[in-house]
């Protein structure tokens, strides 16, 4: 008789509201899942956005990882101590994955769970640290425009990139062996303070951060603002991005 496969550790995927017309959703994009699963080798649940339900002291004993997604919303400034903001700041926004993700990071960290962010989930993390976020990548004058323009299509959309440079020494550099790669760049907001006790993993040639690291004790946390699940059979720096998720959640050293 064979023996049976091991078990592969568990990955909570933030889920996002999404407004269906007649009624909302709890939604997570399918590429983020696929890649995650196939390149972590993971198995994962997705963890709804009803911060009146969910309690994360109970999901949080039940995960090995957490992945903080993507999402056309954006996290409201009163999260980060701009609440004269919220009036006139883009959205849409999403308050119950506001108060969802943030509950989960601190259940995560505090009982020595990895979590790993992408786009707005390098946002969460940055203001869950402390940090803040700017509204005006894509308009103010000394940046790299860091959003295609409106008019194109999805395809397009991802094809918009620009070159980081990797800290020497980082996470990323060494699991990539590469000093700079190229990545897509779709995002309205970034980091503006970054946050407490975060270490800068690559910027963009404006100097903007476009991925950080930390340890909280022993506890793994790593954030890119670009989109390493978007057709990562084509790209091993993103599939590197997914393994050291995978290596953080089997306790392998990074």
């Amino acid at each position: 008789m064979s023996s049976a496969a091991p078990l592969r550790p568990v990955l909570g995927i933030a889920c996002c509201t999404r407004d269906m017309g007649v009624e909302t959703a709890q939604a997570v994009m399918t590429r983020y899942v696929d890649a995650a699963m196939r390149y972590a080798d993971a198995a994962a649940l997705l963890i709804p956005a009803l911060p009146g339900l969910m309690r994360a002291d109970e999901v949080a004993p039940r995960l090995d990882g957490l992945l903080l997604t993507g999402s056309p919303s954006n996290l409201s400034p009163a999260r980060y101590g701009q609440p004269e903001a919220a009036a006139t700041a883009p959205g849409p926004f999403d308050a119950n994955r506001d108060d969802t993700t943030s509950a989960l990071i601190r259940a995560m960290t505090a009982q020595g769970k990895p979590v790993f962010g992408i786009c707005r989930g390098l946002q969460e993390l940055n203001v869950a640290f402390g940090g803040t976020l700017r509204r005006d990548m894509n308009t103010a004058d000394e940046l790299l425009r860091h959003h295609a323009p409106d008019d194109v299509g999805f395809d397009e959309m991802f094809a918009h990139e620009h070159e980081v440079e990797l800290s020497d020494g980082g996470l990323l550099r060494r699991a990539t062996g590469e000093a700079r790669i190229t990545v897509n760049s779709v995002h309205f907001q970034g980091i503006d303070r970054l946050g407490e006790g975060l270490t800068v993993e690559a910027r963009a040639p404006d100097g903007v951060v476009e991925a950080f690291s930390t340890t909280v004790g022993s506890t793994p946390v790593l954030a890119v603002q670009w989109h390493p699940e978007w057709r990562p059979a084509e790209n091993p720096q993103s599939q590197a991005f997914f393994r050291l998720l995978g290596r953080a959640m089997r306790g392998d050293p990074l």
